[in-house]
């Protein structure tokens, strides 16, 4: 999860976890991105406005050109969900508007991650099968 602001993060975070997710969760882009780059992680939630050099979007891009085969949710109020649709560079990547409760991330994340392990399934490049859970977090910013 890749937020800048802590209480938002903070509270993503308890949801996250409390739903059995691990969830590793950092303040901006380029701390997610060296994290992306260190350990291995079933999806990536970012943010899209934060300080420092890196954007969500920037961020996304580097996880595309290393194609880095990982799900990604665009959770901002900055991004309009037909003009990420429009953006193919960032795709696959699926878009979460802000404000959104606790309840609409859960969902989400949930329906991402099944859909990435049945394209892992149907590829053969996974261990888990598509019934598995997955409790392993990225970035959310």
């Amino acid at each position: 999860m890749v937020e800048d602001e802590a209480i938002i993060r903070e509270c993503n975070t308890l949801a996250l976890s409390g739903a059995g997710y691990r969830v590793h969760a950092v303040g901006e882009a380029l701390a997610g991105w060296k994290a992306l780059q260190a350990r291995s992680f079933d999806i990536l939630i970012t943010d899209n406005r934060m300080p420092g050099e890196l954007s969500g979007t920037d961020l996304i891009l580097k996880v595309r050109t290393a194609r880095m085969n990982l799900p990604v949710i665009l959770a901002s109020g900055s991004i309009v969900p037909d003009l990420v649709a429009a953006n193919s560079p960032l795709q696959p990547v699926t878009p979460l508007p802000k404000p959104f409760t606790a309840g609409q991330l859960l969902v989400l994340v949930a329906k991402v991650l099944r859909a990435a392990n049945r394209s892992r399934a149907g590829r053969g490049d996974s261990a888990r099968t598509a019934g598995e859970s997955c409790l392993h977090w990225g970035l959310n910013e």
